[in-house]
């Protein structure tokens, strides 16, 4: 009963001073409105970091070769450091090798669904059909048939077929898309399959035959930084692996290769067991060892440093709820002067400290909470419109905003007590006497 008399006494207060009322909360109101809009711009940016980087394949996980460290004791006596002077490339000696991934594959048959490997070889000049004072480019590049037929979801064969590593090792045969078939060989995408043409490529010249057409699709930065002219477009060409090695010269093995997890393996597990594996290849490699990483670890990382970022920016967004809070005790302290006679009249009839302390408690109380409210609805929106430039709609959890009213109200009891106090702890005579 009590309680209920106090809030509808605060609510009283309010009200007569709705002017120093709103200014007494304006630190309130922007505090936790912040708070909620950043929490809010926070959410959509994970989620758009989250959804375009799991695009490119949770389960991928990329096996690299990486240097050692000068200080690096792997595969020395004793624990005997090393100095060295490092190469910048791995020697042919250093690389990831097919027996090494036979071997893998044969340990962990039931984690792994396939290997992509590529080679790139770089980009391929040709004379425009119809017009041969324009050249085109394209890029080219090699990749094994587990790699290119995995495209067949997203990039669908429209003429032909995929490349197949047994049938076309060795051959000058390539895929290209239908954007390529359009701007350099003329006809239909049936009609291109088996033509051949002849690529620049770093000053030599290399007939291929087409094997397959591939369905073109639009780059997203390309269409980002306005390139719609077909002349500066440029499109991927897929050669057999072995064929791209020569031309590239490149050695036998692999300074990166791609291990796709198969479905229902925590690839975030899984990662760790890959760079043991090949790392244990490069124990008495004085430079170089191998390393694991995948996206899914990078998308966890990122998602934890956005939200150390948004934690950051929040703790910021948090001094003005402690101006706010200071200007709550100042106005409470004036709100307790004021009514020194009404406190002395109280006291007079029998009010105990207690029950003095809890009315202006409850009144500094109920000023933040108005605050708080004010402050998630101003939030919401504000965070709406911001998140929905970055390019993801998000909304805040009921859980921070259950977190930002109720800090408000612990605002309210922590510097509203000081004033409350003051005012319990008044002479009732003295309060009386008070003009």
């Amino acid at each position: 009963m009590q309680l209920f008399e106090n809030i509808s006494m605060a609510l009283v207060s309010v009200r007569s001073n709705k002017m120093r009322s709103l200014l007494t909360m304006l630190g309130i109101i922007i505090g936790i409105a912040a708070v909620i809009a950043i929490v809010t711009v926070g959410n959509s940016m994970t989620g758009t970091v989250t959804d375009s980087m799991s695009g490119m394949g949770v389960s991928n996980i990329t096996l690299s070769l990486t240097q050692k460290t000068s200080g690096d004791t792997s595969g020395t006596a004793q624990g005997v450091t090393l100095l060295h002077f490092m190469d910048s490339t791995p020697a042919a000696e250093d690389l990831i090798t097919d027996e090494m991934l036979d071997e893998f594959t044969a340990a962990f048959p039931n984690e792994v669904s396939r290997i992509d490997l590529s080679q790139e070889v770089g980009s391929g000049t040709i004379e425009k059909y119809g017009d041969p004072e324009t050249t085109i480019t394209a890029t080219v590049s090699g990749s094994n048939a587990a790699a290119l037929q995995a495209m067949e979801d997203n990039t669908p064969i429209l003429a032909g077929r995929w490349l197949d590593d047994e049938k076309d090792a060795g051959r000058q045969v390539a895929v290209v898309s239908e954007k390529f078939v359009e701007q350099a060989i003329g006809g239909s995408n049936l009609e291109a399959v088996g033509k051949s043409f002849t690529l620049n490529i770093n000053g030599f010249l290399y007939t291929f035959y087409i094997n397959g057409v591939y369905e073109y699709t639009e780059n997203v930065y390309a269409s980002m930084f306005g390139i719609t002219d077909d002349d500066q477009i440029q499109t991927s060409i897929y050669i057999p692996l072995d064929v791209a090695k020569t031309i590239a010269g490149a050695d036998a093995g692999y300074q990166s290769v791609t291990i796709v997890a198969a479905n229902g393996v925590d690839v975030t597990n899984f990662v760790d067991t890959v760079g043991s594996f090949f790392a244990s290849y490069y124990t008495y490699n004085d430079t170089w060892t191998a390393s694991a990483s995948s996206i899914s670890s990078l998308v966890k990382s990122m998602t934890e440093m956005l939200n150390t970022m948004s934690l950051g920016i929040s703790a910021i967004a948090a001094i003005s709820l402690l101006v706010g809070g200071i200007g709550v005790m100042n106005i409470m302290m004036v709100s307790v002067t004021e009514r020194t006679r009404e406190i002395g009249t109280r006291k007079a009839l029998g009010a105990p400290g207690s029950a003095i302390r809890m009315q202006f408690i409850t009144e500094s109380v109920i000023l933040c909470l108005i605050g708080g409210i004010i402050g998630v609805a101003l939030g919401i929106g504000l965070g709406a419109a911001l998140s929905s430039v970055v390019g993801m709609a998000a909304r805040p959890s009921i859980g921070s905003i259950l977190v930002a009213v109720g800090f408000s109200m612990a605002i309210g009891v922590f510097f509203g007590y000081y004033p409350a106090n003051k005012a319990a702890r008044l002479n009732p005579i003295d309060a009386l006497r008070y003009e």
